[in-house]
């Protein structure tokens, strides 16, 4: 199964028209197409190679060509989140429910869909979700006892309900952490750490998945996005090395050694998008929701303290596991090392840019460290974007130009509002108490972890974290809070601290996953496989060290 979507397809299209027109080769002969299964399977390898060499000489054309992909009909993915609302909101509320908050969960519940469907970009959803509650607020978000207060103006109320996220300071430090990696990639310090690691550690192979680790690890405190950091630094680098030993995508000289390094990267990137607060934007998110809901706060050195025994530990075993699992065909060479030499050279020495933002980035994370008693952490990340503005690490074109920051500034801020919405209206309050009913006779430890287990468990059923946040974090939460004796924070930290490492089930669970999957090195029968397998390991060590460490540190 080949997951493509608009974007996908998009670049596809961007790509070929890179290509010109098509030519004969050297030879004379005109070159032949590759299939378009082949290139479905190769949309994200980088190559726009989209022809195959010549039978009779085996040269590549000068200009490689493909036909015009065209966008898929995807009329049915904007009707129906609609249509789901729609069907929802036509049913009878049910028992216990106030119709305001049924009709409000109908219109939450087709935002999700389209955050799974992605008709339209993640912002521009939110922004539609939150406008609809704004102009419908006296029949989905206010009680018909809070209309009839004397001076009550639901529109007024409405408008400021749906722009609360826009002043939220998590929804901020979200966007300051991508203007963060957008210094690492405007001055290529983000390429050079990669290309350093594997030149020094890439003569083996097993080392040289220690260097992809080692690469990611380095860059996650300060990249919000895995999918800008693995699929946008991480991968460019990796992709060039399996040619290095004649591994070849969707052939059986895949498994030479670039399987290896694809399952490397996808499973490194999960686990240190759970290690640091700041290395998935959907954590932030995550830390606002259990603020509002649990009135538990959560902080960076909190979280980091929580997960980095197992994160540690995970990252050490990651590249022997897969080694061991799904071990290389090659395993040393010197290809690699020089090849990494090579670029460093093209690159030249570090740049008074690179070496201000290596300074920056300690100073960020001491402040975010360190500083929690006199700076709060938004402010911290503000006063670092400042003096990267100031020194000229980046420059203020390059920020507006930054489109993922500001739809990510959009869509967060629209999605807080939405959750805060859901509990405001009593909808999380009333599901919680249904839940709670069937759960009687577990025990506090033994509710914890089975509820931990199916959050993770169905992540299976989502394609965006964030999605899986906005609709299941909030209900968990609450239904943790009608158990008697459970420890609210701990739950909260355990059930955020398996965002990132969720991601490793599916080829579509977290935003690098379909780059790794569509490069051809990583066929769909050994995702799935690798996914359950792994998932299964990280969920579980993670419970077996994390429980008894909480206890531990508090």
């Amino acid at each position: 199964m080949t997951i493509v979507n608009a974007t996908t397809l998009a670049v596809w299209n961007m790509d070929v028209m890179a290509c010109g027109s098509a030519r004969r080769c050297r030879c004379g002969r005109r070159p032949r197409a590759v299939p378009r299964r082949i290139l479905e399977r190769r949309a994200f390898d980088g190559h726009f190679h989209h022809s195959r060499p010549c039978s009779r000489c085996g040269n590549s054309p000068t200009v490689l060509t493909a036909p015009p992909l065209k966008l898929p009909h995807v009329a049915w993915r904007a009707w129906l989140p609609l249509a789901v609302t729609l069907a929802l909101a036509l049913l009878p509320a049910p028992e216990g429910l106030a119709l305001h908050a049924w009709y409000f969960f109908a219109i939450f519940a087709g935002v999700i869909v389209g955050l799974m469907l992605e008709p339209l970009p993640g912002g521009a959803i939110g922004l539609i979700g939150v406008t609809v509650v704004a102009v419908l607020a006296p029949w989905v978000l206010y009680a018909p006892a809070e209309l009839a207060k004397p001076g009550f103006k639901a529109a007024n109320a409405a408008l400021n309900w749906s722009l609360s996220g826009f002043s939220n300071s998590t929804v901020w430090l979200i966007f300051g952490a991508f203007m963060f990696a957008l210094g690492y990639e405007k001055t290529g310090l983000g390429k050079r750490i990669a290309l350093v690691l594997v030149r020094l550690m890439g003569r083996r192979t097993l080392t040289l998945g220690y260097a992809i680790t080692a690469a990611d690890t380095i860059l996650a405190p300060f990249t919000p996005s895995n999918t800008a950091r693995s699929g946008g630094t991480i991968y460019p680098v990796i992709r060039n090395l399996p040619a290095l030993y004649d591994s070849r995508p969707d052939d059986p000289s895949a498994r030479r050694i670039g399987s290896y390094l694809m399952w490397v990267a996808i499973a490194t990137t999960c686990v240190t998008s759970s290690l640091f607060l700041t290395a998935l934007a959907p954590n932030l998110l995550a830390v606002e929701l259990v603020n509002k809901t649990a009135k538990v706060s959560l902080t960076w050195t909190q979280w980091f303290v929580a997960f980095a025994p197992i994160g540690i530990a995970l990252l050490l075993l990651i590249p022997l596991v897969t080694y061991w699992l799904y071990p290389p065909e090659v395993k040393e060479g010197d290809e690699v090392p020089k090849w990494a030499a090579a670029e460093l050279a093209k690159m030249g020495g570090l740049t008074r840019r690179e070496i201000t933002l290596a300074v920056l980035v300690v100073v960020a994370l001491a402040l975010w460290i360190f500083g929690g008693n006199w700076i709060n952490a938004t402010a911290a990340a503000l006063v670092v974007i400042s003096l990267m503005l100031v020194t000229g690490v980046v420059t203020w074109d390059d920020m507006v130009k930054n489109h993922t920051a500001w739809n990510t500034l959009a869509w967060f801020a629209t999605l807080v509002a939405l959750a805060d919405g859901l509990n405001r209206v009593g909808f999380v309050k009333w599901f919680a108490d249904a839940v709670a009913a069937h759960m009687t006779g577990f025990t506090p430890f033994m509710a914890m972890v089975a509820l931990v287990l199916v959050f993770f468990v169905t992540h299976y059923l989502f394609a965006s974290i964030t999605a899986h946040v906005t609709a299941l974090l909030p209900v968990m939460l609450a239904v943790a809070a009608t158990i008697p004796g459970i420890d609210m924070a701990q739950f909260a930290l355990l059930l955020c601290l398996t965002l990132g490492i969720m991601g490793i089930l599916t080829p579509y669970a977290t935003g690098p996953s379909p780059v790794y999957y569509g490069s051809g090195y990583l066929p769909a029968k050994d995702f799935w496989r690798l996914g359950a397998v792994f998932g299964a390991i990280f969920i579980a060590l993670f419970l077996a060290v994390t429980l008894p460490w909480l206890a531990i540190v508090g």
